[in-house]
């Protein structure tokens, strides 16, 4: 999952975390509310009674009588207005048949639910009842005692609740929503490090990157260009260290060429020369002349191979006679020792294509089409050489043959011809492939003509 989604999913659980917590901070403070509203409507209906007796005291004249109460007139709508909605007041001691006068219930919104019913009162249980005297100094006054309606203050709480859930759900979605844009912006700029980093996989090592605002995102970045300096000034030591080494291994064979044309040629003209005398001396002997003819046609075969492998080892045709030229001498070397057919198709203009690009691309195809010729039963191999113009100017090889083959077996091979070809084309920037043809194996390599 992507780090903003991350993020954006640990807010949305912070956020319903905050929300039910809310809810339940609400739930507590709306059922406790109506205990507090319990004890004010307990002190406002003593209040006005207190006034009440003492009046009543005055007009009869009597400050010795004991018995005052009940206190007449007293349920009446001036004392209604004193009571919070869902709270009853009694008057002890209490008249006969008389009820406790309630607080207006009704209009305080729907009825809750069940499950909300059994929850709270399991949780917060019962609401207590409020006793408070009319009066400190007379003690025979009486009490008036409150107590709250258990389903009126439940369905005050679930009123509540809706009021403020709306209020609170609104501003946390819109929290969410503008915590969500701000995260995205924030980490926008991230995106740009990932195309440097798959840039720098892909080989370009020194990518430009944006001015980052963010002081985190500024080091990363900074980190990103400073692996991609090294990187590019590891692989261009490296490219001149490969560059350097297949440079002696020429100069090596150039001088292993010389030294085997030297001391073999001339030994194995000696032998046929040698062979020719005896076979010219001996006309009277058949089998003499038979065995000097054998050792005639294995000393000429001897320099036959020895030609051709001269021919691999001295200095490449492409450095001499260009690119193009060299690669149709090659193929027709190959075609007349009655080899496979071997179809050869160049694509673009090749004169301006030389020094290390042009021996690297002739040592490819020199080493791909011995490969197919040796290993693989091959009726036809083709080798078609492209010139790739526009930005990426640069020079595709493609061998193919329909000898079948393993492409797995050939990528783990340790052989030296591969592993060859893989140094030359690294180190002039390219890249190297290899995949199935229709009938057979398919070696592709990227050279860029830059180096």
């Amino acid at each position: 999952m992507r780090l903003v989604l991350q993020l954006i999913c640990r807010l949305a659980v912070i956020v319903a975390v905050c929300l039910a917590a809310a809810t339940m901070w609400v739930t507590v403070d709306a059922y406790r509310s109506v205990d507090r509203a319990t004890s004010a409507s307990a002190k406002r209906v003593s209040q006005a009674l207190q006034a009440l007796y003492w009046q009543e005291l005055l007009l009869r004249s009597s400050r010795t009588r004991e018995h005052l109460l009940p206190i007449p007139d007293w349920r009446t709508t001036e004392t209604m207005k004193l009571i919070s909605p869902g709270i009853c007041v009694a008057f002890q001691p209490q008249a006969p048949f008389e009820k406790p006068l309630c607080g207006q219930s009704k209009g305080l919104g729907e009825a809750p639910p069940r499950w909300f019913s059994s929850a709270v009162q399991t949780v917060l249980g019962d609401h207590r009842a409020v006793a408070q005297p009319i009066s400190i100094r007379a003690s025979t006054a009486g009490t008036v005692s409150a107590v709250a309606d258990s389903d009126a203050a439940i369905q005050l709480a679930w009123q509540r609740i809706q009021d403020n859930f709306s209020v609170a759900l609104t501003m946390a979605l819109a929290i969410g929503a503008l915590a969500s844009l701000a995260i995205a912006q924030a980490l926008a700029p991230a995106r740009s490090i990932v195309v440097a980093l798959r840039g720098m996989a892909g080989g370009h090592y020194r990518p430009v990157l944006p001015r980052f605002r963010s002081m985190d995102l500024a080091m990363i970045g900074q980190a990103v260009t400073e692996l991609g300096d090294r990187l590019a000034l590891a692989t261009e030591q490296r490219a001149a260290l490969t560059q350097q080494l297949l440079d002696v291994r020429d100069q090596e064979r150039r001088t292993l060429a010389r030294e085997l044309h030297d001391e073999f040629g001339q030994n194995l003209t000696a032998i046929l020369a040698f062979a020719s005398t005896i076979e010219a001396g001996a006309a009277h002997e058949a089998e003499l002349a038979q065995d000097a003819r054998m050792i005639s046609k294995a000393t000429a075969h001897l320099m036959t191979c020895l030609r051709g492998t001269l021919s691999r080892l001295r200095r490449p045709l492409a450095a001499d006679i260009g690119l193009e030229a060299s690669l149709i001498a090659l193929t027709e070397c190959w075609q007349n020792a009655a080899r496979p057919t071997i179809r050869l198709d160049l694509q673009g203009d090749f004169a301006d294509v030389q020094g290390p690009v042009a021996v690297t691309a002739y040592r490819v195809a020199q080493e791909c089409l011995t490969n197919a010729l040796r290993h693989s039963t091959a009726s036809e191999i083709s080798l078609r050489v492209a010139r790739q113009g526009g930005t990426e100017d640069a020079l595709l090889i493609c061998i193919e043959d329909d000898g079948g083959g393993d492409t797995a077996e050939l990528t783990e091979s340790s052989g030296f011809g591969l592993a060859g070809i893989r140094e030359r084309i690294a180190a002039v920037g390219g890249s190297l492939s290899i995949g199935l043809a229709p009938r057979g194996v398919s070696v592709a390599a990227m050279i860029p003509i830059a180096a």
